[in-house]
């Protein structure tokens, strides 16, 4: 029985030993957990601080060129060095001057322009431009001189269309002969072109001037109104431009470029709004 305890006992003391052994190995192992993170950290200190400091470090082996050189679409003072030197004139920053906006002429408009510009709608949103198709007959001693071309401009700086047809085109008018005038325009003349033609028609009696328009401009303000009116009692004609207007002008002015022109789905409606307005203002 002795030796039966005995056994029984020193079997149960291997099996505390043993069991302890796993506690053993988990508490070591997570006390040295805490050191070994804290070792970790300051170890990596040294390492980033040498990482920083090398970083702020200019590239030693970058090739001045590539440094040195500015960027292709940069503005000029973005590429300027810095302050002017007044006392030195290589320092000075040359400004490139913009050409004046100038009425441009030809013989026959863009397709892309006719459509877009001539297109009789209400609101008439980004048409900055005038464009002036014109004919002149001029007749003397039973010959007829014809002169056909267009005219554009920017309402910026430049004058408008309609004044430079009398000062680039047609300064001086022969009193001997009889000038038969016909504008297609794509829109009516402001306050300021609407005095200088009635100003001009009033100074050249062979002078009849006949102006299609496709649209009316700002014709709701009571100046434009009245420099409608001016128009007519100085002898010029105003008319709505057709659907039949459009096709000649197209056929006649404007350069196809392989296109071909069919007027607007509207724009025969538009045409006759405009139609009713100008007769309510020249009534």
């Amino acid at each position: 029985m002795a030796d039966k305890q005995g056994n029984v006992k020193r079997k149960e003391s291997t099996k505390k030993k043993e069991s302890s052994k796993p506690q053993e190995k988990a508490k070591a192992k997570e006390s040295s957990k805490p050191q070994e993170k804290a070792k970790a950290k300051e170890s990596s200190k040294p390492q980033e601080k040498a990482k920083a400091k090398e970083s702020s470090k200019p590239q030693e082996n970058a090739k001045p060129e590539e440094n040195a050189k500015p960027l292709e679409n940069a503005k000029p003072e973005e590429n300027s060095k810095g302050p002017e030197d007044p006392e030195n004139p290589e320092d000075k920053v040359e400004l490139m001057e913009l050409p004046p906006f100038e009425v441009i002429t030809g013989d026959r408009i863009s397709s892309f322009y006719f459509k877009f510009q001539f297109r009789n709608v209400e609101y008439s949103s980004g048409r900055n431009k005038t464009f002036l198709c014109y004919s002149v007959d001029i007749q003397g001693g039973g010959d007829v001189e014809t002169l056909r071309g267009y005219l554009e401009d920017e309402h910026i700086t430049a004058p408008h269309a309609e004044e430079a047809f009398f000062t680039l085109l047609l300064p001086e008018c022969n009193p001997e002969l009889r000038y038969h005038v016909t504008w297609y325009v794509s829109s009516s003349p402001c306050v300021a072109c609407a005095a200088k033609i009635a100003e001009v028609l009033r100074s050249r009696k062979g002078m009849r001037l006949t102006i299609m328009v496709a649209r009316l401009f700002m014709w709701e303000e009571p100046e434009i109104q009245e420099g409608l009116r001016q128009l007519r009692a100085a002898g010029c004609k105003l008319k709505i431009m057709k659907p039949a207007d459009f096709i000649y002008t197209w056929d006649t002015y404007v350069e196809p470029e392989g296109q071909t022109f069919t007027p607007w789905v509207d724009t025969q409606e538009n045409y006759e709004y405009y139609e009713e307005k100008l007769s309510e203002i020249l009534q």
